[in-house]
């Protein structure tokens, strides 16, 4: 698919194989092993396999290929890699690309994993690690070094949606010679371009918009044809983080209604943000395209809309945010977020807890911060169900 046609257009179309049958929809090769009619073909096959040969599921499979080509075609990069997880997409670019010695700077405000991931599990095997504010700028500079192998960030932090200047802090980086890899999540391939920004490798979980249906698990990294199949690759084909067909089917399918859903989710929030400043049970509202948020004018430069998520404090601590969770008809109480309903989750107790209350505050995950994710729900009944609940507060 041609880079001439819209991302819409990419999003139905872009790596779709057919097999002799002509299928209209994707097929599903649900094998973990491929025939080869000689034992002469079988060598010359795991010596180099062509784009359109496969060797074993691990390695990569035609339902699964057709994915990480439209992913990489969405994107804008040359290539990309489906994983079986998000957390497998974070973790599989960044210890493939790491070794004893190296050096990583990082922003400090992540999802709890891909915190642990940072400060836990990159030091165990010889990588020294800085956390440092996002969104201060001069940290970034003082922080990364010659000889500094990568930096990491969420594009959009999550849960209080801090937006980081990737234009300003993959300079810096670039300057060092440090690969720039973030978690574009929040922001989805449709509102910000990382590719126009300078980021090197860009990670989703696509259990969040891209499958966004709470069906099944994902991820993908996208990158370089290079990081991709010579870096990347080879660490997640040995050490089986790789995604299997069947996931990728449905994360195909999720990508032909990825823009009109994610739009309307997107419209929906900040219609909602907007509607909940200032109401008396709300200490603050947390969203990159209000006013009031501390990043807005990076995030109208930076993104297109202001994705379908945002944050609530509850008055109250604890104990209201939970009056308000329990009051609530429509919104579910999950912790995954991007999905069609709309679901509702507590940081502080939840996906963050295992952090302590002084690092949780630090990072500005107050006892009463609720995470919203916006579904497909009418805004209208979405707004009659959170002021319901408000009133329990």
């Amino acid at each position: 698919m041609t880079e001439s046609y819209s991302r819409r257009t990419r999003l139905v179309h872009a790596g779709t194989r057919r097999s002799q049958y002509g299928e209209m929809a994707e097929a599903i090769f649900l094998t973990q092993g491929f025939a080869y009619a000689t034992a002469e073909e079988a060598e010359a096959r795991f010596i180099a396999a062509g784009p359109d040969e496969f060797v074993y599921a691990r390695h990569g499979n035609p339902t699964v290929r057709m994915f990480e080509d439209r992913m990489a075609a969405v994107e804008g990069t040359e290539d990309a890699f489906a994983t079986a997880s998000g957390m497998a997409a974070v973790s599989g670019a960044l210890l493939s690309m790491l070794k004893a010695g190296d050096h990583v700077v990082s922003s400090r405000a992540l999802f709890g994993s891909c915190l642990y991931v940072v400060e836990d599990i990159l030091p165990r095997f010889g990588v020294t690690t800085a956390l440092v504010d996002g969104t201060n700028l001069d940290q970034w500079r003082r922080a990364v070094r010659p000889g500094t192998r990568a930096v990491f960030f969420e594009s959009v932090s999550n849960p209080t949606l801090e937006v980081i200047d990737i234009a300003a802090v993959a300079a810096i980086a670039r300057a060092a010679g440090a690969l720039v890899v973030v978690d574009n999540v929040f922001a989805t391939p449709l509102f910000t371009d990382t590719q126009r920004l300078g980021v090197d490798v860009v990670v989703y979980s696509t259990t969040k918009h891209v499958d966004g249906q709470g069906r099944a698990l994902g991820g993908v990294i996208c990158g370089s044809r290079a990081f991709v199949r010579k870096t990347a690759e080879p660490w997640l084909k040995h050490t089986g983080g790789a995604m299997s067909p069947f996931t990728a089917w449905l994360m195909l399918k999720g990508l032909e209604t990825l823009d009109l859903r994610v739009r309307a989710q997107a419209a929906a929030a900040l219609g909602l943000a907007r509607a909940l400043e200032g109401h008396p049970a709300v200490v603050r509202v947390l969203y990159p395209h209000l006013p009031s948020h501390p990043q807005h004018a990076l995030a109208r430069r930076q993104m297109e809309a202001g994705g379908t998520v945002f944050g609530l404090e509850v008055a109250g601590g604890k104990e209201g945010a939970f009056r308000f969770l329990d009051g609530l008809r429509i919104a579910t109480i999950s912790n995954n977020l991007g999905d069609s309903r709309s679901i509702v989750t507590h940081p502080a107790t939840t996906t963050h807890q295992r952090l302590g209350e002084a690092a949780r505050l630090a990072l500005g995950i107050t006892p009463g911060l609720v995470r919203f994710s916006v579904g497909l729900e009418d805004e209208g009944d979405l707004m009659a169900d959170i002021t319901a609940a408000l009133a329990r507060v």
